[in-house]
C-alpha cells in the first residue's frame, strides 16, 4: 500500500468494510461450495432473504460475488475466489495470536505437579498419620 493516493485508500477501506460484517463471512463461506439463490442463503443463514439480499449488494458492489437470472431466480457466486486466500491468511494469523496468548497466560499460571493428577495415590506422609490412628 506504499504511496498510495487517498482515492485508492478509500475504495480499499471500503473492500474490507465489506468484509467486516459476519453475516457476509457466513455468506462468503456457503457461496465457496457452491452457487446459491437469495433464498437458500436467507434460509442458511437464518435471516430474510431482504436481508441477505442488502448483503449481497454489498459484496456484489466490490466485485466479490456477481448475479445471474435464470427465469425468476437470481443466483449469486463467487467472482473473486481470491478474497479466500486473504481469509485464510487472517485466519491464520488470528489463530498465531490466539496460541500466543495462551502462551504467555499460561506463565501466569504454571501447572503444579499436583494438580495434573488427581487419581494418584495418597502420599505416604499422609497414610502413616491414618495407620497411627
Amino acid at each position: 500500500m506504499k504511496d498510495l493516493p487517498a482515492a485508492a485508500l478509500v475504495q480499499i477501506a471500503g473492500y474490507f468494510q465489506a468484509l467486516a460484517e459476519p453475516t457476509r463471512l457466513q455468506i462468503l463461506n456457503l457461496l465457496r461450495q457452491e452457487e446459491r439463490r437469495v433464498g437458500d442463503l436467507a434460509e442458511l443463514c437464518g435471516f430474510s432473504a431482504a436481508n441477505i439480499s442488502r448483503h449481497l449488494a454489498v459484496l456484489q458492489q466490490h466485485g466479490l460475488v456477481e448475479r445471474e437470472s435464470r427465469g425468476t431466480s437470481a443466483y449469486f457466486r463467487i467472482a473473486d475466489a481470491s478474497v479466500y486466500q486473504l481469509c485464510d491468511l487472517v485466519c491464520g494469523n488470528i489463530a498465531r495470536q490466539s496460541d500466543r496468548m495462551v502462551l504467555e497466560r499460561a506463565a501466569f499460571f504454571p501447572v503444579q505437579p499436583e494438580l495434573q493428577s488427581p487419581s494418584r495415590p495418597q502420599a505416604p506422609r499422609a497414610r502413616k498419620s491414618l495407620a497411627k490412628r
